[in-house]
């Protein structure tokens, strides 16, 4: 771990010989800023979430559920492998109880693809549901967002609602179907966002759809659906957790990201970190620092895995909001490009760098470098994660996070950093370029980054320890 230490230093002396071309070194919410005129930073910030209903065995309801919406023709969403699982006959004997008449679609993907899409929304449109039920982890929720999305606007091209700049970025107006959302892994938060990831292959780069119009009416957690996740996926659901918590609470905050939208409608779903998304997200780093090691060490652990699924939808109900920024914007290259990689626990016959994963690998050298910013705010959070802060070093900020983080991964038996899972550093080009579109989180960095500071800190992360 010294090596990685050093890595991470090598780093920070790189970025020191630059200025800091941050806005604002404050992060309080102490003052009201004024009215901005348009084209100046935002003023004001929106909460947006699913319902939730949290219980074991709640999974039941959603037959009354869908009785209630006056459902008359079902689409219910999953994949092959939870197709055969409990979760799933969970579900269908709940709408079969209640009468309710569905049609499976079980060809979802995992890691969704602009085809994989495509498919789906197909499917959608010749179905003409009035209600859907997704039942998995983020890949099933986000393909049944979008498929919902692009039936209730039939003549929508698929770039018109896909984040600018590779799609259009367009608001949606148009109204959609119900949408209860059933997540059977305790990581992406799905089930409370308006947000839709997947590969746009033509580019190896991941994007999506970002609108609080998409989420899911109803949000079901139920802890059930967790016992039975092997090992490395409670892993890397947890890390996305983890990262989704980190992210939106060291992010550019509201009043700080520009432009000011001329419309509420055109409002971001990522506005920048604030006072109602710090709570969860500080919440949710609690959990995942109490409970994410007893979750993926013992299948058994109950107490731990329904607790880890509650922080899933924590953490989603902050980045919902607040937004992500570097490990995310970083990710999407990573799992875009992946080569041979297959993970353990993954029954899919493609290679993988499973979404967790591919956020994490970075995190140690993206926040010993967003550190130089609000040091406080991850001094504290490596404090959260088991770090002694009582005779730190404000400016050490960020390598005490950093080599926290570091520790917490070698714990868990992660992968050491890009190079073992089949990166190097001739690499390093298409992975920077991966990067540059993902504006949309990126820019909520607390601070801005050049091609070089992108190169250095995938540079940093080829090896952890």
């Amino acid at each position: 771990m010294a090596a990685g230490r050093e890595r991470v230093s090598r780093l920070l002396r790189q970025l020191e010989r630059a200025a800091c071309r941050c806005p604002s070194h404050g992060h309080t919410y102490s003052q009201v800023p004024e009215r901005p005129t348009l084209g100046s930073t935002d003023y004001a910030f929106e909460m947006a979430i699913s319902n939730i209903r949290y219980g074991e065995g709640v999974t039941k309801e959603i037959g009354m559920d869908l009785q209630n919406l006056g459902a008359r023709r079902v689409c219910l969403m999953t994949d092959k492998n939870l197709s055969k699982l409990p979760p799933v006959n969970a579900v269908l004997n709940s709408l079969t109880k209640c009468g309710i008449n569905f049609q499976i679609y079980d060809n979802v993907r995992v890691e969704p693809t602009d085809q994989s899409f495509l498919d789906a929304i197909q499917f959608a449109k010749k179905g003409e549901f009035d209600a859907y039920v997704a039942v998995g982890g983020g890949s099933v929720m986000d393909t049944c967002k979008a498929a919902n999305l692009y039936a209730a606007s039939p003549s929508a091209e698929f770039l018109d609602y896909v984040n600018a700049p590779i799609g259009k970025g367009k608001p949606v107006t148009v109204p959609l179907k119900p949408l209860i959302a059933v997540p059977t892994t305790s990581g992406t938060g799905s089930e409370t966002t308006g947000v839709a990831i997947f590969d746009f292959k033509e580019l190896k780069v991941k994007t999506g759809i970002a609108s609080r119009a998409i989420k899911p009416t109803l949000g079901i957690i139920d802890p059930l659906h967790t016992l039975s996740m092997p090992e490395r996926i409670v892993a890397n659901s947890g890390f996305d957790v983890l990262c989704h918590a980190l992210e939106s609470y060291t992010a550019l905050p509201y009043h700080q990201r520009s432009p000011c939208p001329s419309n509420p409608i055109e409002r971001p779903a990522y506005q920048g970190s604030n006072p109602v998304s710090d709570v969860w997200a500080l919440h949710a780093l609690r959990i995942v620092a109490k409970y994410l090691k007893r979750a993926i060490r013992n299948p058994e652990d109950r107490e731990a895995r329904a607790n880890m699924h509650l922080a899933s939808a924590f953490a989603g109900i902050g980045f919902g909001n607040a937004g992500v920024h570097l490990c995310h914007g970083m990710s999407y290259p990573i799992s875009g490009l992946v080569k041979t990689y297959k993970p353990k626990d993954y029954n899919v016959d493609h290679s993988l760098v499973p979404h967790g994963l591919s956020v994490v690998l970075t995190s140690p050298a993206v926040f010993a470098f967003t550190a130089q910013i609000h040091p406080e705010r991850h001094l504290e959070a490596a404090e959260i994660l088991g770090a002694d802060i009582r005779t730190a070093r404000i400016k050490d900020a960020g390598l005490i996070l950093a080599d926290t983080l570091r520790k917490f991964l070698f714990d868990l038996n992660v992968d050491d950093g890009l190079a073992a899972i089949g990166y190097s550093k001739a690499d390093i080009p298409a992975l920077v370029k991966g990067t540059l579109p993902q504006e949309r989180v990126t820019k909520l960095s607390p601070c801005p980054q050049t091609e070089e500071d992108l190169s250095a800190l995938f540079e940093a992360s080829m090896k952890l320890y």
